[in-house]
């Protein structure tokens, strides 16, 4: 059976040839690298801008962007046919191919989130690898991490006020440089569609700006909605240790400091969420001015075939919805959880339309395909491009964040960065 073979329905005249080979993997994977960038983006906020109000979310954005990446790779490993081959992109740099150049990013974004992790974490991995040094009990636990906090170290033992300074200069330069880099990382997808000049729907210019930008909007929306399940985790937390007599906070700072991170990190998401949804509109008015030869079929689709996903759900629930759920007075955690929760499916959407709708109409301009998402896998090949495969692409990154955070503390941290 041809690829694409199995989950294409095609309507009227199509080349025998033509399938949707470009599916729900393809689809998860800008969406994935997006909230890689968005989620840095945020913490950058804070260390290269001095946004005071985003230093609690900065800490824990920048983790959760680290857990993040591993998992930018997953839906092209899953999408390709010979996946063995998929680490030639790292190893073999070629600077006139976009697929090579997303290696040489992915690699040097890697390396500079690993960097300023780093700097962050470095006082933390020092007094905790001189703590278990000293309450060592001789346990096997407790003797693998003092290695693995003592190996953290570098040996830069070093804690001194000026050693600390150091570290958040160092900080700010990784920051500074991982912003370009972290758009970029995303944008290379957008130029990917943007410069396939035999699709109508995917060339244009404004392609890879569009994807930046809802990247950010995207990564933002994920941060906040991760923060404040965290943080109801933790309340619950709180009230059994409560019951036992051993908090150490009350349920009232727990809450005070969640609506206040929330509420000054929504203004953030509201600003790019009205940049993204400018470049978006802007780019419809501007094919529907020009009309090219290809936009009476594109208007079909969009107008037509694809109106419920489009308008419906992208712009309406994706958009509007929790721009207004955002901007009315007095914001409360639930109204932020709903919003964030209704702009990642918008950017869902957006990524869904463009890829799949993009595939939507035949290059003989003359018919349709559509493509039906396998739900249940009868075959590996179903279990990778089908619902199951793009769940587990998406539950993967916050069992990584747990295990991340096993070692790079989100909260109850005191100190310069």
């Amino acid at each position: 059976m041809v690829h694409g073979e199995a989950w294409t329905l095609k309507e009227f005249f199509v080349y025998p040839n033509e399938y949707i080979y470009w599916t729900i993997q393809i689809v998860m994977y800008p969406f994935m690298t997006g909230l890689v960038a968005g989620a840095f983006v945020l913490s950058s906020l804070y260390h290269v801008f001095g946004v005071k109000q985003l230093k609690d979310i900065a800490r824990f954005s920048l983790v959760f962007s680290f857990a993040l990446l591993p998992v930018a790779m997953m839906p092209l490993m899953l999408h390709l046919q010979q996946p063995q081959r998929g680490f030639s992109v790292m190893l073999t740099p070629h600077f006139t191919s976009a697929i090579a150049a997303f290696g040489i990013v992915f690699s040097t974004y890697g390396m500079i989130v690993a960097s300023e992790l780093w700097f962050v974490y470095r006082r933390h991995f020092v007094t905790t690898a001189t703590q278990l040094a000293i309450t060592d009990n001789g346990s096997i636990g407790d003797r693998i991490r003092r290695l693995l906090f003592s190996a953290l170290t570098l040996g830069a033992r070093d804690i001194s006020e000026e050693a600390l300074a150091r570290d958040e200069k160092a900080v700010k330069v990784l920051a500074a440089v991982g912003i370009p880099v972290a758009c970029f990382l995303h944008g290379y997808a957008g130029f990917i569609f943007g410069s396939v000049k035999a699709n109508a729907l995917w060339m244009t210019p404004l392609m890879p700006v569009i994807f930046i930008c809802s990247a950010v909007v995207s990564g933002i929306a994920l941060c906040i909605l991760t923060y404040i399940a965290t943080m109801e985790i933790r309340k619950l937390i709180v009230a059994w240790q409560k019951k036992h007599e051993l908090a150490l906070l009350t349920h009232e700072e727990l809450k005070s400091a969640e609506i206040h991170v929330v509420t000054m990190t929504s203004r953030y998401l509201i600003m790019f969420l009205v940049l993204a949804i400018t470049l978006e509109l802007l780019d419809l008015i501007f094919r529907g001015y020009t009309a090219v030869k290809s936009w009476d079929i594109l208007r079909s689709v969009i107008y037509g075939r694809d109106f419920v996903n489009i308008f419906i759900l992208q712009y309406g629930l994706g958009n509007l919805v929790p721009f207004i759920l955002f901007l009315i007075p007095g914001l409360t955690i639930r109204r932020a959880a709903a919003g964030s929760l209704l702009v990642l499916l918008g950017v869902f959407m957006m990524r869904w339309n463009v890829v799949i709708g993009g595939q939507a109409f035949s290059s003989s301009f003359a018919g349709f395909m559509h493509y039906q998402l396998p739900i249940w896998p009868h075959d590996m090949e179903t279990f990778k491009e089908g619902l199951f495969g793009a769940l587990m692409v998406g539950i993967t990154p916050f069992a990584l964040f747990w295990l991340v955070t096993r070692v790079l503390p989100v909260f109850n941290r005191d100190d310069s960065h």
